[in-house]
C-alpha cells in the first residue's frame, strides 16, 4: 500500500466523498506552463441524478444487488459525478453498450448506484464496501473504476486552479471538496456558492463529489494573473433537477482557492481513441 493522504468524512444520504491522494497519480500531474484559457461549457447526456429519494424514483437497491435491503439514498456522490462526466466522454451508443441509459434518469441512477458499487472496492484503504456497507468512496477510487471498466484510458489531477482552467480546456472534471452547512441551502440561480452568507462559520458536513462541466466566465488582472473571484464555475450536482439551477450550481475560484488544501480535482480522459 502506498503512501496514501487519507482524509475520511462523515457518510450522509447526501454526502460521501473521501480525500484519498496517491503520490504516484500525483507525479503525473501536468504544471501550468501559461496554456490559454477560455470560457468553455460541456453538456452531460446523462440527465440530472438524484442520489435521494431512490424509492420515490422507482429504485429499489433489493433489485439490483442480491441480499441487499431497498434504501432510499445513498452517499454514492463520486459515482453520480463520474456518471455525469462520462456521459459526455462517450456518444450515447457507446454509453448504451456500456449499459448507461441516458434517456431514463431511474435506469441511469441505477447504473451510477452499480459504478459506487465499484468505486468501493477499489479503494482498497477501505475496509468496507457497498453493498452493504454505505462507507463512501474517493475521485480516485471512481476513476478507478472507470479505467478497468474500460471507460476511460487515463486520469489527470490538477493542484491549482490555473491547472484546473487549463484541464477544463480539453474535458470536464471531478472535483471532491468539504461540504458546509450552509452550502445545502440552494444559492440563486445565478449565484455563487460562495455568496452564501457567512459559509465559512458552518460546520462541514461532509465531503461531496461533483462534475465540473463549465468555466462560465474568465476574468484576468491588470498584471495578467487569472482574478479568482470573477472567474466561475458551473457544477452539476446529484441531488435533482430541481435543486438550485436545474441541478447545478456555481462557485468562483475564490471558493476553490480558500479550500484548495481540502479539495481535489481529477480529470478521467480518453484519450487513445479519440
Amino acid at each position: 500500500m502506498p503512501d496514501l493522504t487519507i482524509h475520511e468524512y462523515e457518510v450522509t444520504p447526501a454526502l460521501g466523498r473521501h480525500l484519498v491522494l496517491d503520490p504516484r497519480s500525483l507525479a503525473y500531474r501536468r504544471r501550468y506552463t501559461g496554456e490559454p484559457i477560455h470560457p468553455v461549457e460541456w453538456a452531460p447526456k446523462v440527465p440530472v441524478l438524484n442520489q435521494q429519494d431512490l424509492l420515490a424514483q422507482g429504485i429499489r437497491t433489493s433489485t439490483l444487488v442480491e441480499g441487499v435491503g431497498d434504501v432510499d439514498a445513498l452517499g454514492s456522490c463520486t459515482a453520480n459525478a463520474a456518471t455525469a462526466l462520462i456521459s459526455i466522454l462517450h456518444t450515447a451508443d457507446e454509453l448504451a453498450a456500456a449499459g448507461l441509459d441516458v434517456t431514463d434518469p431511474a435506469a441511469a441512477e441505477s447504473w451510477a448506484i452499480g459504478l459506487y458499487s465499484d468505486a468501493t472496492h477499489r479503494d482498497q484503504w477501505h475496509d468496507s464496501a457497498w453493498p452493504d456497507q454505505d462507507c463512501g468512496s474517493s475521485g480516485l477510487g471512481v476513476a478507478k473504476a472507470l479505467r478497468g471498466r474500460g471507460l476511460i484510458d487515463q486520469y489527470g489531477h490538477a493542484t491549482t486552479a490555473e491547472e484546473l482552467c487549463r484541464d477544463l480546456q480539453t474535458g470536464p472534471l471531478l472535483i471532491g471538496m468539504p461540504w458546509y452547512e450552509e452550502f445545502f441551502t440552494p444559492p440563486g440561480k445565478h449565484a455563487l456558492l460562495d455568496d452564501l452568507p457567512n459559509w465559512q462559520d458552518s460546520p462541514i458536513a461532509g465531503g461531496h463529489e461533483v462534475c465540473v462541466t463549465a468555466l462560465e466566465h474568465v476574468t484576468y488582472r491588470p498584471d495578467g494573473d487569472l482574478d479568482y473571484a470573477r472567474t466561475v464555475l458551473r457544477i452539476r450536482n446529484s441531488w435533482s433537477s430541481s435543486w438550485a439551477d436545474h441541478g447545478d450550481f456555481r462557485m468562483s475560484l475564490a471558493l476553490y482557492q480558500a479550500l484548495r488544501h481540502d479539495i481535489d480535482v481529477v480529470q478521467p480522459r480518453l484519450d487513445a481513441s479519440r
